[in-house]
């Protein structure tokens, strides 16, 4: 008799070879009613046990910024013109924090339930996109909280701009959902991706501008600069939310390397899903 891991790889890799991208985009449809329980049970399982709950959904956010403002206000003053500080920085920690603690759940999402992946058949990306959904609640609710620190620092809201944030958000997914699919793939064959990943994040934290305005870094710098996908997104993100304005050009740039890089996540994620369940 095979084994329940024989079974469980054979049949993902006679599933990998059967459908079409047409047939694994409703296969992973229909098993929709699994990816909202599954991120159902992480948002449960992250607060179940806290004091503070889902508190923790702003405190984070709060806390970071609170810090930066105190050294960036008053130790080493960064200029963002008629901006108050706080709100700032706000409105790039939020969709950043989205990013990377998306990276670093995804990451882990398939390592962490082996024991599942050698038992049964489902459609494996749904550990890493049930992962980045569960983040996903934190950003609406740490978001919700910037209209409040706009009207305490008398912050004009342009409702307009806010309309854009869709647009903006569906491009930050795709570049998040590509990553972490390759990320916790990759994961599976080397444990020590997770270590690189949180070096990774440190260096990418101040290579974007989350601190600092764009206009800090040098002009003939910043077309490198910009092949920083996040760079485009942030500002994108500034511009229709503080200022009322269409994103700039940087914003169609940082889309194409996220569908490149979503397609390349992807390929890869079901290039190598069928040997999952052969190791533990």
């Amino acid at each position: 008799m095979e084994s329940t891991e024989s079974t469980a790889s054979r049949m993902v890799r006679d599933t990998r070879g059967i459908l079409g991208m047409k047939d694994q985009v409703s296969h992973l449809i229909g098993a929709r009613d699994l990816l909202w329980a599954w991120t159902g049970r992480i948002i449960r399982a992250r607060y179940q046990q806290s004091v503070l709950g889902g508190l923790w959904m702003i405190v984070q956010p709060l806390a970071v910024v609170a810090l930066f403002s105190v050294i960036f206000t008053l130790f080493v003053p960064v200029d963002t013109g008629d901006m108050p500080y706080p709100v700032f920085s706000y409105a790039a920690m939020v969709p950043w924090l989205l990013f990377a603690s998306s990276l670093g759940d995804m990451t882990e999402s398939v390592v962490g339930n082996m024991n599942l992946i050698t038992k049964i058949y489902f459609p494996r990306e749904i550990l890493p996109l049930s992962a980045m959904l569960a983040r996903l609640v934190d950003y609406f609710v740490a978001f919700g909280l910037l209209a409040v620190l706009m009207l305490l620092f008398r912050v004009p809201i342009f409702l307009l701009g806010w309309l854009f944030l869709p647009i903006i958000l569906a491009i930050q997914l795709t570049l998040i959902v590509g990553l972490g699919l390759a990320l916790s793939a990759a994961n599976v064959f080397y444990r020590d991706v997770r270590s690189l990943l949180t070096l990774g994040i440190q260096l990418w934290f101040y290579a974007s501008p989350i601190i600092y305005p764009v206009s800090m870094v040098p002009e003939r710098l910043r077309p490198y600069y910009y092949l920083n996908p996040m760079a485009g997104i942030l500002e994108a993100y500034r511009a229709v939310i503080l200022n009322g304005t269409l994103p700039d050009s940087s914003i169609f740039l940082s889309a194409v390397v996220a569908v490149l890089v979503f397609a390349f996540g992807y390929w890869f994620f079901r290039r190598v899903e069928f040997q999952f369940a052969d190791i533990v």
